[in-house]
This record gives structure tokens, sequence and C-alpha cells, in this order.
């Protein structure tokens, strides 16, 4: 580590290539999941992925032939991320505590109820080295959203 690099620097640069390779590993996978006739018909062919590390730098990707497409999904990915990374709480089950009253929403900020994302998708994961990481997918069915995340680490072995 030079004398112009401080340990942080060297910690994200460490989680940016790992949140890379994640994300190239979902993007390989993701064909796979296109053979599903219901994914295939919402994804229709795009995909976005966002990833929050604790200090909040933001990793991601799209793919997909059309640019508005890419851009919807890569939003929808980011609020399932970003909320994650509030909460700390699986996107999808904190609407669930949050509508049946049992949990303190107060304590995450009170996230304005219509910008709760209400979506599977969105997932807490640590990585083997203790590291946190809030990722958000979008564009197959929620609960392929999650698994092509958990897949993906399992491959890349973080």
């Amino acid at each position: 580590m030079s004398s112009e690099t401080s340990p942080s620097q060297v910690t994200s640069s460490e989680t940016a290539r790992t949140a890379g390779l994640i994300i190239a590993q979902i993007e390989a996978l993701f064909p796979e999941y296109l053979k599903n006739p219901q994914d295939a018909a919402i994804s229709t062919g795009h995909l976005g992925v966002c990833i929050i590390d604790a200090d909040g730098n933001v990793f991601g990707r799209v793919v997909g032939p059309t640019m508005l497409r890419k851009r919807e999904l890569f939003r929808v990915a980011w609020t399932k991320a970003s909320q994650v990374w509030i909460t700390g709480i699986k996107t999808f089950d904190y609407e669930k505590q949050v509508f049946n009253g049992t949990i303190d929403e107060s304590k995450h900020g009170s996230i304005s109820h219509p910008d709760l994302i209400g979506w599977e998708g969105g997932q807490p994961i640590t990585l083997k080295n203790g590291t946190r990481l809030s990722i958000g997918v979008s564009g197959l069915r929620g609960i392929n959203d999650l698994e092509i995340a958990v897949r993906a680490i399992k491959v890349v072995d973080v």
C-alpha cells in the first residue's frame, strides 16, 4: 500500500472487485432464467443489478436491448438495494413487518410508505470476509431476483 492510499481505498477497491465478480456471475446465469417463460416475459431480455456496500459505494450493471427498460430495471434494483442498505432486511419481508406492525420502522428513518418497494429481490449479504453488501436485482420474478444473486455469490465463492 502506497503512502497515498488509505486503508478505506484498499477496502473499497477490494469490494469493487468482488462486486464486479458477483455482477459478472449474475449476468452469466441470466440466460438460464430466460428459459422460463414467466421470467422471459417479465424480463424481455433485460436485467438490472445494484450492489451497495456499507460505505454507500454503488456498483451496478444493466443488460438488455433497450435503454429505457434498462433504466427502469436499474431504478428498481437500486430501490431494492438501497432499502436493504437502510434497513438491513430483505425487501418484501420488511414491508410485511411494517404493515403488520411488528417492527419499529422509525429506527430505519421511517421510509415513506409510498417509497417502500414491496417486491422481493433485495437482500443483505455477508461475504466470507465479513463484508456486508445490499444487493438488488430486477428483471425476473422476485423469487428468482433473490436466487440469482445467491447462486452467483456461491459460484464466485466470496
